[in-house]
């Protein structure tokens, strides 16, 4: 009984303690830069450019579902089910990766011609 709590407790402080610690090293390395004299609006404007996260995303996602769905059918023809779903899992969902690298480079090339 005291396992079931004491286990959740557990995680929830891990959680917490390593984004405690994320927080607070950015914030002193923030602090060191501004005492050496970095100009407090460089952290502003830092933001990511890729407008390719949704893409690879959705293309991970996808690959994972065809991936479960093709070790299913893997293992109805009798292929062993612990080797079927984490081998499919990883090459289909490494394929959307892939596709989504192309793809986002593919993009990236057109705009350098405009």
């Amino acid at each position: 009984m005291a396992v079931a709590i004491v286990v959740p407790l557990a995680v929830f402080a891990m959680i917490f303690g390593i984004v405690y610690v994320i927080v607070t090293a950015r914030n002193r390395e923030r602090l060191s830069l501004i005492e050496k004299g970095a100009d407090p609006k460089l952290f502003e404007s830092i933001k990511r450019t890729s407008k390719g996260g949704i893409l690879k995303w959705g293309l991970l996602l996808i690959g994972i579902g065809l991936g479960i769905f093709t070790a299913a059918m893997l293992v109805s023809y009798g292929l062993e089910e612990g080797a079927a779903y984490p081998a499919m899992i990883c090459l289909f969902g490494g394929a959307g990766l892939l596709l989504s690298y192309k793809m986002e480079q593919k993009s990236e090339t057109r705009k350098e011609i405009e």
